[in-house]
């Protein structure tokens, strides 16, 4: 069984949630808190396998409390509740930066019960298994992750100059993308384009925050958008992002299409269209998340001749992602966080 901690100072959102988790055979609500200072004491008696976190608490609020719990348990999955607000927003990427594994967003004061049940479940308990089941593989005590598949015989990638770097990610994404973006220099000489797994609001937050750190300028992604070297253009939260190329131009387009991998924007639909748009002369990185967004785009993409990248396990939050990736025997290279940039920043250079 998986033990959570529930951590809220509303009695609704609280029964909300431990009512959503138990439904599941797997896991078991092992305590509530009301506030911050509560949850720290508890997580020290219940030694719960992951920790729901609101963000707004008296005594001792979210932020306060995870930084506390950081100190101790480095590797304990702790999952904030935000709200789909500009503060809320705000105040959860400070979260993640801080070492939130991941977050959900409340429902709104307008959906019924049932539909907010609905919509706690659906967003919570994949991540709550997915971080716990990732914890129970490489963190400490744990057993060692396994190494990486021997590759398959990979085409190698195109001796085309690269034109454009692709970037995927979801849980632990936005750490991991912003370590990498601070690693690539001014002038690199290609555009990247991201999707990261984030709601509206959150990505143009995010975009704004990833600016601030990166040599590069970050931006979230418009329609028509031509995307330039030395410049990052980030998925809009809601929509897919995809590239076509016109009368030798490449433009960002943006479109509400259904969810592929029950996401929107996906990371599929940006590699897609990169095969058409790009072609061999893309590079193409997935970094840590939960799910396999990705796959097919990056199948399509080593067919053409991409070279195509992942982030390893040891340094991944979840190993879905990339895994499924390097599992499927198309990547090229399977690196550590750290390490990722400077290659990148090799690769193209040409």
């Amino acid at each position: 069984m998986i033990r959570v901690l529930v951590v809220d100072d509303s009695a609704l959102v609280r029964r909300l949630v431990t009512t959503s988790l138990t439904l599941d055979t797997e896991i078991e609500v092992a305590g509530v808190a009301t506030n911050g200072r509560e949850a720290i004491g508890l997580v020290e008696e219940l030694e719960p396998d992951a920790v729901t976190l609101d963000i707004e608490m008296p005594i001792l609020d979210g932020l306060g409390a995870l930084d506390e719990i950081r100190k101790r348990h480095p590797h304990l999955p702790i999952i904030m509740f935000s709200t789909l607000t500009e503060k809320g927003a705000t105040k959860t990427l400070e979260a993640l930066s801080l070492g939130a594994s991941d977050f959900v967003t409340k429902p709104s004061n307008t959906t019924s019960m049932a539909e907010s049940m609905a919509s706690v479940r659906e967003q919570l308990i994949p991540k709550v298994k997915a971080l716990v089941g990732a914890r129970r593989i490489v963190g400490p005590g744990r057993e060692k992750p396994a190494p990486p598949p021997a590759p398959v015989k990979l085409a190698e990638p195109s001796s085309t100059p690269p034109e454009v770097l692709l970037i995927g990610c979801s849980t632990g994404g936005p750490d991991a993308l912003s370590r990498v973006l601070e690693g690539l220099p001014g002038t690199l000489p290609v555009p990247v384009l991201v999707v990261q797994h984030m709601p509206p609001l959150f990505t143009t937050m995010f975009a704004e925050r990833l600016d601030r750190v990166s040599p590069l300028t970050v931006r979230e992604a418009a329609e028509g958008d031509v995307p330039r070297a030395g410049e990052v253009l980030v998925a809009p939260g809601g929509f897919h992002l995809r590239v076509k190329r016109s009368a030798g131009v490449v433009r960002a387009h943006l479109d509400e299409g259904p969810q592929e991998n029950f996401c929107r924007p996906a990371v599929d639909a940006l590699f897609r269209s990169a095969v058409e748009a790009y072609g061999g002369a893309a590079t193409a990185l997935i970094l840590t998340g939960m799910g396999s967004d990705g796959l097919i785009g990056c199948r399509l993409l080593a067919e053409a001749g991409a070279r195509i990248v992942v982030q390893d396990e040891p340094t991944s939050v979840v190993w879905g992602m990339p895994g499924a990736v390097a599992t499927a025997g198309l990547a090229h290279e399977v690196l550590a966080l750290d390490d990722i940039a400077g290659k990148l920043t090799a690769y193209l250079a040409g």
